[in-house]
């Protein structure tokens, strides 16, 4: 594997904090960041490989939309190895993160095929799917381009196929909302975070990431046209889902 290192990107006061983007000093950190900021994150990854292993087909594609340094999709190709003329593609639009993840894959040698892009995934073609994977995608895509993306990915899946989404979540009412972003924090914290770089953090990441309800996001994958959504698993304000095209 390649070389990571601490995340200390909001350790010192920075006086007006920048909009959070996905730049070489995040992705220099970002394995770091996410063990740190995600609680359940290995739980997610582990069984996106699980459910690789149970909807994946022989002949089909799988996408791992957004996917920052290919941690999903070193899940689910290890689980695929027999699964004859299936391809991952892997899509993101920071040339930075795709650059390492590039790294990452090939320091893990595979023979599922596996294809990089460096696009917008609003953009990106979905096909003869077996899976799809969306980890931590989503709240950053604007909210009018949601609904869309979803029908596009719904359309591209096969019968029998699955979606996974995982998304950090909001909460109403707004007590319930605080208690779980508190106890998120108290994560952070236990994790060696200050309260510095969590404050900081929190304002660089406000307005970029949007988090919705689980109800929202319930009603508008079965709106897309799946009837079977479920969360399978949730820690403190973070949650991850499974929707299934029906056979």
């Amino acid at each position: 594997m390649t070389e990571t290192h601490q995340d200390n990107l909001f350790a010192h006061p920075l006086g007006t904090v920048p909009s959070f983007v996905f730049d070489k000093a995040v992705v220099d950190v970002f394995p770091d960041m996410i063990r740190r900021s995600v609680p359940g994150y290995e739980t997610i990854l582990a069984h996106c490989g699980e459910l690789a292993s149970r909807y994946v087909q022989a002949g089909s594609h799988c996408y791992d939309l957004g996917c920052s340094l290919g941690a999903s999709t070193l899940a689910m190709r290890s689980r695929i190895e027999d699964h004859h003329n299936t391809k991952i593609i892997a899509v993101d639009n920071s040339a930075a993160m795709l650059n390492k993840c590039a790294t990452m894959l090939a320091s893990v040698p595979s023979t599922v095929s596996t294809e990089l892009l460096n696009q917008d995934i609003c953009d990106s073609k979905i096909e003869n799917a077996s899976m799809v994977v969306m980890n931590f995608t989503l709240q950053f895509i604007p909210m009018a381009q949601r609904v869309p993306l979803l029908e596009k990915i719904y359309a591209g899946l096969n019968p029998g196929g699955c979606l996974v989404i995982s998304e950090k979540l909001h909460f109403e009412p707004p007590s319930l909302n605080t208690l779980l972003s508190d106890l998120h924090h108290q994560f952070k914290r236990a994790q060696g975070y200050s309260d510095l770089e969590i404050s900081q953090k929190r304002d660089s990441i406000e307005n970029v990431l949007i988090p919705e309800t689980l109800d929202a996001h319930i009603q508008r994958l079965r709106a897309c046209g799946f009837q079977s959504a479920s969360p399978w698993f949730q820690c403190f304000n973070f949650c991850s889902l499974v929707a299934i095209k029906e056979s």
